[in-house]
C-alpha cells in the first residue's frame, strides 16, 4: 500500500498513447536491468530508451535481449543486438550496462501485432550511430529557436 496525497480534480486524466509510427528515432538508453526469464532458465537485459527530439520527444521505448538462454540461437541474436547497441554508442567493451546510458543513438522502430491482444505495439529492429537518423521525417530537430542539444551538435 502507498500513501497518496493526490487530488484527481486538479490533473487532466491521461487518455493513453498510441504506438509510435514506424521510423527512425534518436534516443538514449535511460535505464537497463538484467531480469530472469519467466521459466527461470535464463536472463535477459531490458533497456529503456527515451526519444531525444522531434515530435515524439520524451516518449519511451523498450527492448529485451536474452543474453542467457538454453537456446544458443536466441543468445546469438541477443549478442548481435547488444553489439549493435555498443557500436552505436561507441562503447565496445562495457563492464556494466549503465555505461551505455545517456548516449545518443538511432533506433529503427517497426509496428508489430501483439500475439495476446492483437493490438499494435512498437518493436526496435535496428540500432545505429546517431547520424543514421539524418533526414528521417520523425527527426524534426529543435524548433522555435531553442538551443541545439549537445547530442545534435556537429
Amino acid at each position: 500500500m502507498a500513501t497518496l496525497s493526490f487530488d484527481a480534480t486538479q490533473v487532466e486524466p491521461s487518455t493513453g498513447r498510441d504506438p509510435l509510427p514506424a521510423g527512425k528515432y534518436v534516443v538514449a538508453i535511460v535505464a537497463s536491468e538484467m531480469k530472469p526469464t519467466k521459466n527461470g532458465a535464463g536472463q535477459y537485459l531490458t533497456c529503456e530508451y527515451q526519444i531525444l527530439d522531434g515530435e515524439h520527444k520524451g516518449r519511451k521505448l523498450w527492448s529485451r535481449h536474452n543474453l542467457q538462454h538454453p537456446n544458443a540461437q536466441t543468445v546469438q541474436i541477443a549478442r548481435g543486438e547488444l553489439s549493435a547497441i555498443c557500436r552505436a554508442v561507441g562503447i565496445m567493451t562495457p563492464k556494466d550496462s549503465a555505461e551505455l546510458h545517456n548516449l545518443p543513438l538511432t533506433v529503427t522502430v517497426k509496428l508489430k501485432k501483439r500475439e495476446d491482444t492483437g493490438d499494435a505495439t512498437n518493436e526496435i529492429t535496428a540500432w545505429a550511430k546517431r547520424d543514421a537518423a539524418v533526414g528521417a521525417p520523425q527527426q524534426a530537430g529543435a524548433a522555435g529557436g531553442a538551443p541545439t542539444p549537445p547530442w545534435l551538435r556537429r
